[in-house]
């Protein structure tokens, strides 16, 4: 169908009557768009902006040989221009100092595993936590824990046991 709006009414009725054959389809394109990119954008609005655009087109004497194909790639383009506008939640690493320690996102992987280590510490025991810490961190023999806190060595083992098994679920949850 060709649509020219030059300047008589009868142009303006022919666009009328294209559009409500094919809103139903342009609708149904913004829909699959917006579900498939998560955009928080109503179908409806993304399919106004486009008939609007289309008739803009037609009042500058654009002539369209086919509307519902301009009107179906307009209501894409307008789509990814809405997925392109989107805001994206960035976290700033300026002013962090990462002289001589290599690259930027090892720095911040690091942290990120810190982060998630001190959380799954907090859900642990006072004593698992202990344990560990001497375990991992001081490098202590089962026996030298057991020396250093008084409580047997199969104590101590069945105790930092339960503790990376707890952990290991916990991670598991995240």
């Amino acid at each position: 169908m060709m649509i020219s709006a030059q300047t008589d009414k009868m142009q303006r009725s022919e666009f009328d009557h294209t559009i409500t054959q094919i809103r139903e389809k342009l609708i149904g394109v913004a829909k699959r768009f917006t579900k498939a990119s998560g955009l928080g954008v109503d179908a409806e609005d993304i399919v106004q902006e486009a008939l609007a655009e289309l008739w803009r087109l037609c009042e500058s004497g654009y002539q369209i040989r086919n509307a519902e194909a301009l009107a179906v790639k307009i209501t894409k383009t307008v789509c990814v221009r809405y997925y392109r506008k989107r805001r994206v939640e960035t976290i700033s690493i300026e002013g962090l100092d990462y002289k001589d320690s290599g690259k930027a996102s090892e720095r911040v992987d690091i942290e990120d595993i810190l982060r998630l280590r001190k959380r799954l510490f907090e859900q642990l025991s006072e004593t698992q936590r202990l344990y560990l810490e001497m375990r991992n961190e001081l490098g202590l023999s089962l026996d030298e824990i057991s020396a250093k806190t008084g409580h047997p060595k199969a104590s101590v083992k069945a105790t930092i046991s339960q503790a990376r098994k707890t952990m290991s679920e916990l991670l598991k949850k995240i």
